[in-house]
């Protein structure tokens, strides 16, 4: 079975200055299509880097990026554009800029409107999506009003209203609250589960990441991948940088 998303000896170096910041070096996995992943490392490890060459917006330097088993950089800007319309869900804890007086539903159905669905039937997805979230006492609210807990809540309402089969999410430990983050992650699992796809999160709290079936733990330009039975956390202890115990891990 061909992998949803699939990175070979994927490397990507960022400028810093005069030198050039490896970000990764020949990093390799494979995701199935209904998969649960996390990935794991402190700030600045690349995290975002990952979710952002898996949706696309970012192209790696060499190494293959494959989504459905298409070559995401041998797509044209416009299929790669129609990919994230349609197929990938991004869920970023910064990305949060609704237009004033914008509404709770005006500003899930603006994802559904850019992608050509009429006005009045993207507000209606857009409500089933937020009652099915649990946010239907919010629905006509000010999104500009809303807790950093409500608003990723809405976020991810925002990116499963148009049924991706991708569903990629930075941060969710952003939440100060911890019964918020306790709540959000329920939330992306039932979601994932509900729409069939792929959830991949990125955090550098282990507890976020939690009920995950593959965790992969990022640092120093290499990435470590331990499948594990679902409903465990993976420790990572130190003293060899981010990977799990020799023993019991594999190099991606």
């Amino acid at each position: 079975m061909t992998p949803l998303l699939s990175f070979e000896k994927v490397c990507r170096s960022h400028a810093d200055g005069d030198r050039s910041q490896v970000i990764f070096d020949e990093v390799s996995f494979d995701l199935d299509a209904g998969a649960s992943a996390g990935v794991y490392g402190p700030r600045r490890s690349g995290k975002s880097t990952l979710l952002r060459l898996a949706a696309g917006i970012e192209l790696a330097d060499s190494g293959k990026v494959r989504f459905a088993g298409e070559d995401v950089r041998e797509m044209s800007v416009v299929h790669r554009e129609q990919l994230l319309r349609a197929d990938i869900g991004l869920v970023f804890a910064d990305d949060w800029h609704p237009r004033p007086r914008e509404t709770v539903v005006e500003y899930v159905a603006f994802a559904l409107g850019s992608g050509g669905v009429r006005p009045g039937e993207a507000r209606r997805r857009a409500r089933k999506t937020l009652v099915r979230l649990e946010m239907a006492a919010s629905v006509e609210e000010p999104a500009s009003a809303l807790s950093l807990g409500e608003r990723m809540r809405v976020m991810v309402a925002r990116a499963v209203v148009r049924e991706p089969r991708l569903l990629l999410v930075d941060e969710p430990a952003a939440i100060p609250n911890l019964l918020d983050r306790d709540e959000l992650r329920c939330l992306l699992r039932s979601a994932a589960g509900d729409l069939g796809a792929t959830l991949l999160v990125a955090s550098e709290e282990m507890a976020a990441l939690n009920g995950a079936d593959v965790v992969m733990s990022i640092g120093g330009g290499e990435l470590f991948v331990r499948e594990r039975e679902p409903g465990t956390v993976v420790p990572f202890p130190g003293g060899r940088g981010p990977g799990a115990p020799a023993e019991q891990e594999r190099r991606g």
